[in-house]
């Protein structure tokens, strides 16, 4: 087991990796002095709340994706992020995927704060909206590729179009979850996935250069 990890620690993508460790060292520190669970103590870490942000401190759009409502939550999306970032980051360069996860963070909590009506203010935290940029992208640039390989009848085709479906029924499993459980912040899931897909389809014309043969 240990082996194991040292072998994925070796040949996953560090800027991935970096971004799963501040996360965790992130959540650790904030347990040490107070409780996660608790959105008064939240709020004062940083999370995302929008009376605050509309005072002026707008640092928060970006602070909340590094914060996490106890360890579930946490480990939730780390084990997301562990997966679908290590590929994306893998086909576009450390630079670009960091530019897109941090991005599509962004972009979820600002639909967010643009969605939120009435009093009563939700306090949120998470690297869900992050992940679901990941997630657009990772659509947009396979299914760019699909396209372009059906027409040459390429056999990596069918095997892109699966990955597509498994991509856009993992979107809707975890949406639908989002849904289903009170609290979530939807908003920041929608929005980061359709800031992710755009960046996502900019991209695919890096990634087709690279995977084009050679003459």
């Amino acid at each position: 087991m240990l082996e194991e990890l040292r072998s994925y620690l070796r040949r996953g993508q560090k800027v991935n990796l970096i971004i799963v460790a501040v996360n965790v060292l992130v959540f650790i520190a904030a347990e040490l002095f107070g409780s996660t669970q608790d959105p008064d103590y939240m709020i004062r870490c940083g999370a995302m709340y929008l009376p605050l942000v509309r005072e002026g401190e707008y640092y928060r759009l970006f602070t909340s994706m590094f914060l996490h409502f106890g360890l579930n939550h946490l480990v939730y999306n780390m084990i997301c992020l562990l997966g679908l970032g290590d590929l994306l980051a893998s086909m576009i360069g450390a630079v670009r995927y960091l530019f897109v996860y941090l991005t599509a963070g962004l972009a979820g909590n600002l639909l967010s704060a643009a969605l939120e009506r009435g009093g009563g203010y939700k306090v949120s935290a998470g690297a869900s909206g992050a992940i679901f940029g990941v997630i657009g992208a990772l659509l947009a640039i396979h299914l760019v590729l699909w396209l372009q390989n059906r027409r040459k009848e390429e056999r990596s085709a069918p095997i892109r179009r699966d990955f597509m479906v498994r991509l856009l029924l993992m979107s809707a499993l975890m949406l639908g979850q989002g849904f289903l459980e009170q609290g979530t912040d939807n908003a920041a899931h929608v929005g980061g996935f359709a800031a992710g897909f755009v960046l996502g389809l900019l991209a695919a014309r890096y990634v087709r250069r690279r995977l084009r043969p050679m003459r």
